[in-house]
């Protein structure tokens, strides 16, 4: 498989789409080739039965030619037309017409030799036209037992052709998805050398940051050193989202009793910069204390993807309320919002709705994953230019 698997479900469900896709047209287009392929056995077969039947029924034809006409001959003396206990017939004059025949079944004239309701018939035309039959019929009851070999060996053939399909398929699907597994393995080898370079001059930037004691310095240094932590704070998050899209299952989680107040509050204020410098408040009302056990790192992730979300897609001079609840965190903003008919994707991994704003579509994955791995509920509500509202529940 892929090194560590790193992208994922997503590219696991890429994979899977277009092996399904690939699938159902190989699928289909082998189901055309073996009917074809057996439709025209089944014809050849049936060809050769009639054939083989001919011989019989010309042979019984001409038996009845010559005793219609000695019956043409004798008329006046019996009128009893000719029969065998093998065969059935029937006579019709020139423009068609039914004169005589010995069962009640339907008959046609537009075929020489053809098979209708398990009954082989032969169509003759008699030298003279004795008690005015210009065409003779004579037919058969077929006995079947050559569409049951025939049955035997197309159920035969469809399972060894499909099984020998099969075979062939998979190994075309094998070469199909290479060139899309060679690219996601380097692009999976990227992600996790970029961010393991990436991981010691972040922290030391934001380390650094941290220990500044602003309040001895004037307010033109701060404010460029308020930028630099702006910008440090956004390479964070989005290496940590990246690390955890390059690790996902191999994060060992340490799950404890977590404060969600405390957390909310501690996140808000890491938040705070970032938030300033869009001018958009950001409050938080608790009121109910809940605690829940958790993987602090994973919780913080998720909470970090939905405040840094309602940042980047709010207005100037907006705001975002975080709500804690008993066992529900609601965080709302009056941004841009997104359309209903996108709600449904918002989860999915890489999906942009706003090429406007940054980002590469993570952060909501990233919530949904861990929601998943931990039970917890996540509802999406949004209306264009009104906000949206993420709540998550457990």
């Amino acid at each position: 498989m892929l090194a560590s698997r790193s992208l994922g479900t997503d590219l696991l469900h890429s994979e899977k789409q277009t092996l399904l896709r690939f699938s159902t047209l190989y699928i289909l287009l082998s189901i055309v080739i073996i009917w074809a392929f057996s439709f025209m056995y089944y014809e050849s077969q049936k060809g050769l039965m009639l054939q083989e039947k001919r011989v019989i029924l010309q042979e019984y034809s001409k038996q009845l030619i010559q005793d219609l006409k000695y019956l043409h001959i004798n008329f006046d003396k019996t009128q009893t037309y000719p029969r065998d206990d093998k065969f059935d017939s029937a006579i019709f004059d020139s423009d068609q017409k039914l004169i005589f025949q010995t069962s009640k079944t339907e008959l046609t004239l537009n075929k020489i030799l053809y098979l209708k309701n398990n009954t082989i018939h032969l169509i003759n035309i008699p030298e003279s036209y004795y008690l005015g039959a210009q065409f003779i019929i004579v037919k058969m009851k077929d006995d079947g037992m050559w569409i049951k070999d025939v049955t035997k060996k197309i159920v035969s053939f469809t399972i060894l052709a499909f099984i020998f399909m099969l075979v062939i398929g998979y190994i075309l699907l094998r070469l199909f998805l290479k060139p899309m597994k060679d690219a996601i393995k380097l692009l999976d080898n990227f992600i996790k050398d970029t961010t393991h370079e990436l991981n010691t001059p972040i922290s030391t930037i934001v380390t650094n940051i941290e220990m500044i004691d602003k309040s001895s310095l004037d307010k033109n240094l701060i404010k460029k050193i308020n930028r630099i932590d702006i910008g440090a704070k956004t390479i964070s998050n989005i290496y940590q989202d990246l690390t955890y899209l390059t690790l996902g299952n191999k994060i060992i989680s340490n799950d404890e009793d977590l404060d969600i107040a405390h957390l909310i509050l501690e996140r808000i204020d890491y938040f705070k910069s970032l938030a300033d410098a869009k001018k958009v408040g950001l409050s938080a009302t608790i009121i109910e204390n809940s605690s829940l056990k958790i993987d602090k790192a994973k919780f913080s992730k998720l909470l970090d993807n939905l405040i840094s979300n309602a940042i980047k897609y709010n207005n100037i001079d907006g705001f975002i309320k975080i709500t804690l609840e008993s066992k529900k965190i609601i965080v709302e903003d009056n941004g841009i919002g997104i359309a209903k008919e996108n709600i449904s994707k918002m989860q999915d991994r890489y999906a942009r709705f706003n090429n406007s704003s940054g980002g590469f579509g993570l952060g909501l994955n990233i919530v949904s994953s861990i929601a998943k791995e931990y039970n917890l509920k996540i509802d999406i509500s949004s209306e264009l230019k009104i906000g949206t509202k993420v709540s998550v529940s457990w």
